[in-house]
């Protein structure tokens, strides 16, 4: 019994793509829950088309991520970016791991990729598996999969206009993340201005977040 959960503002452009993509996993997935956060363009009404259940809640990834965990009952949540669509065989990896009885309390997520053939995107995928593999830190263009119950047990997404990924992450613990084989390939749009800036920006934003920024400011700075 599996959920995903995708949060939306705006996302016309991405969404299609990655709700074509899950549409062909009807034996792994039970529901596709699509948590607005008042879009003004056509995303809602792609959604509804493509049968995702749609429901709305106040604009921030954090919050409109805990409003769809809290929408259903099925005893796991696979969280999903809107501009992200999962490659070839994750359904069996996303299986095995369901069907492990150790896996209830552990999460797992998928391995970064971009939709870009330069060769700056393959820098970057680099660097972001090296973080995973040091740090256990995966960001939410990854994806995360986790049983409803420890969910629970680790307080939730918290309502953060920014790091909600970064936070429940930590809460899980490098030692109880998986990262699996198949990829979660994400739209490069925001990066095809400038790798390295946005790189930094990011890094920049992460390294505010552990010096203790409150979120908010550095969701201001994050732009």
């Amino acid at each position: 019994m599996l959920t995903v959960v995708i949060p939306t503002f705006n996302a016309e452009a991405t969404l299609q793509g990655t709700l074509t993509t899950l549409a062909g996993a009807t034996d792994a997935i039970s529901e596709i829950v699509v948590v607005d956060g008042g879009s003004v363009d056509h995303t809602v009404d792609i959604a509804s088309r493509l049968g995702a259940h749609v429901i709305q809640a106040p604009r921030g990834r954090g919050g409109q991520l805990a409003a769809g965990a809290a929408a259903t009952r099925n005893d796991w949540l696979l969280f999903l970016h809107a501009d992200t669509r999962l490659s070839d065989h994750w359904q069996s990896e996303v299986a095995t791991f369901i069907t492990a009885p150790a896996n209830k309390r552990r999460a797992a997520c998928f391995r970064f990729a971009l939709d870009d053939d330069a060769p700056a995107a393959r820098r970057l995928e680099r660097m972001v598996a090296w973080r995973c593999r040091v740090f256990g830190l995966p960001y939410g263009d990854q994806g995360l999969l986790i049983a409803s119950d420890f969910l629970i047990e680790l307080g939730g997404f918290r309502a953060l206009p920014l790091m909600e990924d970064v936070d429940l992450v930590r809460r899980v613990g490098k030692q109880r993340l998986a990262m699996f084989e198949s990829r979660a390939i994400t739209s490069a749009a925001r990066y095809r201005n400038g790798y390295l800036r946005r790189s930094l920006r990011n890094l920049s934003c992460l390294a505010l977040y552990f010096m203790g920024m409150p979120t908010p400011m550095i969701a201001k700075l994050y732009g």
